[in-house]
């Protein structure tokens, strides 16, 4: 099941913590599922979560995998959890094994960043203001460390199975 798809690096994940809750845009463009619907369904922890990255550098793809995932309810601002990393992106953008982050907004700043990292890079689980923006745009579209060049053309994460 798609969550997101970012095919262009705009602003279009400039929005709202209602938007985010709620989810919006077309699955064959520009992609949010929704938190509170990504809540109800890994509360079981029974999904595991995929990325596949597309580098803006040389258009190649590659991809991380979390072998366990789960999105916390509204009451805990959508805390991520998320362990056992694998695939080829280079590394771990999302620290697997430790404490997860706080879904951010721009209208609602749950980072540990003095700054609001959603006001650069769309709203999104942020380590400070990184190491993984998949919701950014321009600049601020990136994927640390990710071998074809971190900058990214497309991103899309996936909820599987496991």
């Amino acid at each position: 099941m798609l969550i997101q798809q970012n095919v262009d690096g705009s602003d279009f994940f400039k929005r709202s913590w209602a938007e985010f809750k709620d989810g919006f845009g077309d699955p064959i463009g520009n992609y949010w599922l929704g938190n509170e619907l990504l809540s109800q369904l890994t509360a079981n922890n029974r999904y595991k979560l995929k990325f596949d990255l597309q580098s803006r550098n040389t258009s190649k793809w590659y991809y991380a995998e979390y072998s366990s995932f789960r999105v916390l309810t509204e009451a805990r601002n959508y805390t991520l959890q998320v362990a056992g990393y694998s695939g080829n992106a280079g590394m771990d953008s999302f620290r697997s094994g430790t404490h997860g982050p706080m879904f951010t907004t721009y209208d609602r700043d749950n980072d540990i960043w003095p700054d609001n990292c959603a006001v650069y890079g769309g709203g999104f689980w942020y380590y400070g203001c990184g190491p993984c923006t998949v919701n950014g745009g321009s600049s601020w579209f990136y994927w640390y460390r990710l071998p074809g060049g971190s900058l990214l053309q497309t991103s899309r994460m996936w909820l599987q199975c496991k």
